[in-house]
């Protein structure tokens, strides 16, 4: 199945400020016409599956700016009816997206991991969470841009007993999660659980997903999924993308055909991928 992009980047391309704590989730009370424009654009462009508005979103955040728990609990559940909306009529899928705490955070922490928190502590942020998107009736959850090992045990155990399938994906570099565990002890985790339905990559150079995604699947015997960046480099200290974009024009269909061959069956883009790259990753699958 053909992944949707970064919904962000089609967000801020249309014009809008994503900045605040919330990113994207603060567009769900002030401007769902916007998310609804976004997500067709990505289904015009061939996507089956469509990631809602909720990465950076936290009952913490949502308190902050000022929704109250009954609020909040609308909100998460409106990123998914959003995402149903704009699939109406479509066979598309819709992920409900849950980031790391490291993006709720908004310091780009899902890109380092260990926060200092226990397994247990995560799995407490998460649940309420993983709850109320859940509650919504998504096709899936998306356990997404996950940095490290306890991270993904604790987001696995927040999303026991939901009713929903997940899919777990991992940030990475250098054959390793951000955090600097080995990939197959990662992937790991999700061996022999029955409610995860494919694991493997996401917010990461292209160049990284390959191997991993063949790892994925040895390790856990499931379907790989797999959705990175354009190859740009994220500067976060001067909160700006630079280098060159390695999925520009036809590489984008050309990388997908070969993350296919490698085993992934979920495939799509994360950052700076709009729905041009998507689009030529449709074309390049069905051909």
């Amino acid at each position: 199945m053909v992944l949707d992009g970064g919904l962000s980047d089609e967000l801020a391309a249309r014009g809008h400020d994503l900045s605040g704590g919330l990113w994207t989730a603060r567009l769900l009370a002030e401007d769902p016409g916007a998310l609804l424009a976004a997500h067709r654009a990505y289904l015009a462009a061939g996507a089956e599956v469509l990631t809602t508005a909720s990465y950076q979103a936290s009952f913490g955040g949502f308190a902050r700016w000022g929704a109250d728990r009954a609020a909040a609990e609308r909100l998460f559940g409106e990123s998914v009816r959003l995402a149903r909306r704009a699939a109406a009529g479509r066979r598309a899928w819709v992920a409900a997206s849950v980031g790391p705490y490291g993006a709720v955070l908004a310091d780009g922490g899902e890109y380092r991991g260990r926060y200092g928190l226990s397994v247990a502590e995560l799995t407490r942020f998460h649940r309420p969470r993983i709850e109320a998107l859940a509650a919504a009736g998504p096709d899936v959850l998306a356990l997404e841009t996950v940095p490290d090992v306890d991270e993904a045990e604790a987001l696995l155990r927040a999303a026991e007993g939901c009713g929903v399938p997940v899919w777990l994906s991992y940030t990475v570099a250098g054959g390793r999660t951000r955090a600097g565990q080995p990939l197959a002890d990662a992937f790991a985790v999700a061996a022999g659980n029955a409610q995860v339905l494919a694991v493997g990559v996401n917010c990461c150079a292209p160049g990284e997903v390959a191997p991993a995604v063949r790892l994925a699947a040895e390790v856990t015997g499931r379907s790989a999924v797999a959705y990175p960046n354009s190859g740009e480099a994220w500067d976060v200290e001067r909160g700006r993308w630079h280098g060159p974009a390695g999925l520009a024009g036809d590489a984008a269909g050309e990388a997908a055909v070969a993350w296919r061959a490698a085993g992934a069956r979920l495939i799509g883009g994360c950052c700076r991928v709009g729905p041009a790259a998507i689009a030529r990753m449709a074309a390049a699958l069905a051909a």
